[in-house]
């Protein structure tokens, strides 16, 4: 097939997570996308352990599809590599602190007066404007601001560490790709490219949803614990015997009726929708008490059999095994370099179309591999080529 978004060129300056998520995603849906790297300062990523044959894991996953040109972008050649390449890449994805790339000479205005078809999206902390907007932060540090840790978690212990980087992917990359595309629509349009102003701390505010319209428009203040889907109802987690933990979300009368006759309580439903703080607390403890009466292997064979909105709580590896997410197909083989027979098994683009998305070329790749290759598509000779790389402009 041909793919979604092939003929979409994307020049890509993001280290880390937010922005390589999000470019992933269009390579993995045909995007050409192009790695602007230093050559000098080394994005983590390439040495977050663990490591697979040398090479970061993460770094190989995250990283895939994806051509690299090391480029000092502190030496006026590099700058004018870049701007050559803006012809022929028409989206731009930034992720340094506001006003980096335009000390650099290549930020959006500079950019868009070669290319006004020029798509850039800038995914940063705090945005483009505000008093933090050159604040330094992290995922846990926007979801703090965002108002959305003071209501997760637990009444008795305060707020969780996440396994994942909400604000990183949910709020940056996501919102970065939803952006990018929606302007190629609008390009599509009316000829003219658009600036995207991403703030992972807009976003993960914008994630608060249901909470934020009741606190908004009712003036009710989300609390830990305090509504029926962040631990204030029996919608939770409880353990078996064996210390398995079930997830339970029965919230519907039908899936309640069904939790409480298989945990042999079948009095206990008609509580289920009686949202009285007092009725909420009894529930869970009858509930915990129940679970606690078999071990997880029990209970797994119970709610296999139901449709009770109750399931377990797998670790990364049972679920990598789970059927549903292997009739899925939700890993795949990737080539550790084009043409290669070795391979190295990564997360598999959960995004389904009519006809399957094209397979993945190639794992990340070493620092500056394409450069040569790149250049020398804009039309510079061998001998310019080494010039740069004897002037440390290229790596």
């Amino acid at each position: 097939m041909s793919a979604p978004l092939a003929g979409l060129k994307v020049l890509d300056f993001s280290t880390l997570l937010p922005g390589p998520f999000a470019s992933m995603l269009l390579a993995d849906m045909g995007a050409e996308v192009l790695r602007i790297e230093s050559p000098t300062r080394m994005d983590l990523l390439r040495v977050l352990p663990p490591h697979d044959r040398g090479t970061s894991a993460s770094h190989a996953y995250l990283n895939r599809n994806k051509r690299s040109l090391a480029l000092d972008l502190k030496k006026p050649a590099a700058i004018e590599v870049v701007k050559q390449l803006v012809a022929e890449y028409d989206i731009v994805l930034d992720q340094f602190r506001p006003g980096v790339m335009d000390k650099l000479g290549i930020g959006y205005a500079a950019l868009k007066a070669l290319n006004p078809q020029l798509i850039y999206c800038a995914i940063t902390g705090y945005g483009q404007t505000g008093p933090y907007k050159d604040r330094a932060g992290h995922d846990i540090n926007y979801l703090a601001l965002s108002g959305s840790s003071a209501y997760t978690g637990r009444k008795d212990s305060g707020p969780l560490p996440l396994g994942l980087q909400v604000a990183d992917v949910a709020g940056g990359s996501l919102h970065g790709v939803i952006g990018i595309l929606a302007a190629v629509v609008k390009r599509q349009a009316n000829g003219q490219g658009d600036f995207i102003d991403i703030s992972m701390t807009d976003c993960a505010f914008s994630l608060n949803a249901m909470s934020a319209a009741g606190y908004l428009a009712a003036g009710q203040e989300p609390e830990r614990e305090g509504h029926a889907l962040n631990g204030g109802s029996f919608y939770d987690y409880y353990q078996a015997r064996d210390g398995q933990w079930f997830a339970v979300g029965s919230l519907e009368p039908q899936f309640m009726q069904q939790l409480c006759a298989a945990l042999g309580k079948p009095e206990l439903a008609k509580q289920g929708l009686d949202q009285r703080p007092e009725v909420q607390q009894a529930l869970k403890a009858a509930l915990a008490e129940a679970f606690a009466e078999h071990d997880g292997s029990h209970w797994q064979q119970v709610f296999a059999e139901l449709d009770a909105c109750v399931e377990p709580v797998l670790s990364f590896a049972e679920a990598c095994e789970h059927p549903q997410l292997k009739a899925r197909e939700l890993t795949q083989s990737v080539p550790l370099k084009a043409g290669s027979s070795e391979v190295q098994t990564q997360l598999a683009c959960p995004i389904r179309f009519a006809e399957p998305l094209p397979a993945a070329r190639f794992a990340g790749a070493a620092l500056g591999a394409h450069g040569a290759e790149v250049l020398a598509e804009l039309g510079l000779t061998e001998a310019q080529i080494a010039q740069l790389r004897a002037d440390k402009v290229l790596a």
